[in-house]
């Protein structure tokens, strides 16, 4: 149901339930309310995160509107949207805060929500950060086994620029395992789908992990 679709029942349940009489629709049209509020404050979240891409300057609302999300959905009963707030939450401490020990519950039960959901997508982005906090606890096979069933999923769904991005890291993974070849190839591969999305933030992502790798 669109946001759109949810605020125009929320008005005809409030005018069942004030000339109507109806009481029990308040409790219909607050549901539909909570999930156009849990929409909203995840939307608004991963824009507050953008930005900290962009500026490396935390800004506190981020944690607190994933934290409402998330609260939210899980009135709702709405695994999907919960798994993917948690993501989120689980991001904020890994990314904006360098704390991977604290993130990484969020991320577990993210997955396990998105599993059960199906949310391949979100399940993509739980992988690829276990697979980062895998790689920082120095257990690279975790890691890349990580990072193989995210971009997997990934290639599944069509999702070409998170592909792109999931292989930059196995390229550095491969170089650690002196599979510089490999590393190379897997390069090349992730700037041809970011040229053909115009993703031009990966490209630069690539030609980076070039010049650190030594494969220019």
């Amino acid at each position: 149901m669109t946001t759109d679709t949810r605020i125009e029942q929320a008005e005809l349940l409030y005018e069942r339930a004030v000339f109507g009489g109806d009481s029990a629709a308040l409790a219909t049209a607050d549901r539909g309310l909570d999930a156009v509020e849990a929409d909203l404050a995840l939307a608004r979240g991963r824009l507050v995160h953008a930005r900290f891409l962009e500026q490396r300057a935390e800004d506190a609302r981020e944690l607190e509107l994933f934290e409402h999300a998330a609260q939210l959905y899980r009135r709702l009963g709405d695994a999907r949207g919960e798994g993917e707030s948690l993501f989120w939450i689980g991001t904020f401490h890994q990314v904006v805060r360098n704390d991977t020990t604290t993130a990484l519950p969020s991320f577990t039960r993210a997955l396990d929500l998105a599993t059960q959901a199906d949310d391949r997508l979100t399940m993509s982005y739980a992988l690829r950060h276990l697979g980062f906090a895998e790689h920082m606890a120095g257990r690279l096979d975790a890691a890349r086994t990580h990072f193989e069933d995210s971009t997997r999923l990934r290639r599944e769904l069509g999702f070409w620029p998170g592909v792109a991005a999931n292989l930059i890291m196995l390229a550095e993974f491969a170089v650690e395992q002196n599979r510089r070849d490999e590393a190379d190839t897997l390069l090349k591969e992730a700037a041809e789908l970011a040229e053909s999305t115009d993703s031009h933030g990966v490209l630069r992502w690539v030609a980076g992990a070039r010049e650190r790798l030594e494969l220019v």
